[in-house]
């Protein structure tokens, strides 16, 4: 995502390609990789490798991973440290083209790291060092046409050209046609758990390149360094499973390993054919419409994902419903779906999308979070920089369906809660002009309500 758009799923934003950044000799060669990948349904690329090893390759994906930034790696080399000077990056550059062409490219390993999640766990996350993102980013410039040409429709998530709103669209398309019976899945740490010989597996079908494939298989076998605690060593593991969330490749590759259910699930004896039943996918969050949900439709996920796939599926979140019915709400990516009573008290009912209750009440929370007592010496023009900044980018994504009302929660919170910090920021009580509203004056301060 770019600019002020602000992915709310509760992931972290992972690596995209910005393809403005792109020299035409890399379009061009993207190009070709999707018109042959196309034109041949079964074609296999064996020379890959090859342009990995291009400067101009290199070139790009160094700017992808500036653009996209990121914290250093094991070897704390941040980006900033190597754009000192254009000689500093040509070296650096010039340094992995020549360990790629000599067969001698190690990857370092990965730093982990744990970010608080909305229910109070923590998600890990892998920081592969700057180099080997660099190579990593390199890889997925030549690989994701490639496998862009096979991924379905249903497919959403960190893919070019898609969003997260066109899978809500999708969805909320599907319960306007009736399919309102509704299985939502939640897979156990998807990331954590592909199985490294079924994933390259995958691989293979498109890509036999041994230099690529063997790129592939150290960086899923690399080792994990753990934070370390009260003052002990920190902890190297290596995993036999998963693909670290937070790496440059992980995205691609776990679309790669789900794109097969989504085949599967489209085939003529799949859910979609039997059952009529529609799958909305982005990355590992997923929900499956139909007119009805039958023990087949759940036999046959359960059966394709843990069996076939070897992933697992979180049976206590897990869940099967009629959206339709009174007080239940489906919850996808953030926003919520609800078959609401017509406001106008006119006896009909009409699908509501809204920001979801978990949403808001971690909106509200990030309001309490950055207006408080800490923040009473930064300036004002500051702090209604910032908070504008963040909703600019809160509203870029839920301005999708009904939130007027969500809007209208948010904009009193945020009013009660910056009144009273403008009240307590000096000792002198804070004057509001006569017959001015807390409101218009925090707009004349240049606050924008959402």
């Amino acid at each position: 995502m770019t600019g002020n758009a602000v992915v709310e799923p509760e992931e972290p934003e992972m690596f995209s390609v910005r393809e403005a950044l792109l020299p035409p000799s890399l379009r061009a060669l993207r190009a070709k990789l999707s018109a042959k990948a196309k034109q041949e349904p079964g074609f296999r690329f064996y020379s890959l490798y090859g342009h990995l090893c291009q400067p101009w390759l290199l070139a790009a994906a160094w700017a992808q991973v500036c653009a996209n930034g990121g914290a250093p790696g094991v070897d704390g080399m941040a980006i900033e440290q190597i754009r000192r000077s254009e000689e500093n990056v040509g070296r650096f550059l010039a340094e992995i083209e020549q360990q790629l062409r000599t067969r001698t490219y190690r990857p370092r390993p990965v730093r982990r790291v744990y970010i608080p999640k909305p229910n109070g766990k923590l998600r890990p996350l892998g920081i592969p060092t700057v180099r080997d993102r660099v190579v990593q980013a390199a890889v997925l410039l030549l690989l994701e046409p490639i496998f862009e040409v096979d991924f379905l429709e249903c497919s959403h998530g960190f893919r070019p050209g898609r969003s997260a709103q066109d899978a809500l669209r999708q969805i909320q398309a599907n319960l306007h046609a009736g399919r309102c019976a509704v299985y939502d899945a939640d897979l156990s740490s998807y990331f954590d758990t592909i199985p490294h010989d079924k994933l390259v597996a995958c691989v293979r079908m498109r890509v036999v390149d041994g230099g690529i494939l063997a790129l592939l298989r150290a960086w899923l076998q690399a080792p994990v360094v753990e934070p370390s605690e009260a003052g002990r060593p920190p902890k190297v593991k290596r995993n036999d499973q998963g693909t670290p969330q937070g790496g440059v490749i992980s995205p691609l590759l776990a679309n790669v390993y789900l794109h097969w259910f989504d085949k599967a699930f489209h085939r003529p004896d799949g859910p979609a054919q039997l059952a009529g039943a529609r799958l909305v996918r982005y990355a590992d969050d997923f929900v499956v419409m139909a007119s009805e949900v039958g023990p087949q439709v759940v036999g046959f996920i359960e059966e394709r994902l843990e069996q076939w796939l070897g992933l697992k599926i979180n049976r206590e979140k897990t869940r099967i419903f009629d959206a339709r019915q009174p007080q239940q709400t489906l919850d996808f990516l953030g926003y919520s779906f609800r078959w609401d009573r017509d406001l106008l008290g006119r006896g009909t009912r009409w699908w509501r999308l809204f920001p979801a209750r978990k949403t808001m009440q971690r909106q509200r929370q990030w309001v309490r979070d950055n207006v408080n007592a800490r923040h009473s010496f930064e300036p004002l023009p500051d702090l209604v920089e910032r908070l504008n900044r963040h909703f600019r980018g809160w509203k870029n994504y839920f301005s999708l369906g009904h939130p007027r009302r969500e809007y209208r929660q948010i904009n009193w919170h945020l009013q009660q809660r910056l009144g009273r910090h403008l009240q307590r920021r000096s000792q002198r009580a804070y004057r509001i002009p006569e017959g001015v509203s807390v409101y218009a004056h925090l707009q004349r301060l240049g606050l924008q309500f959402l």
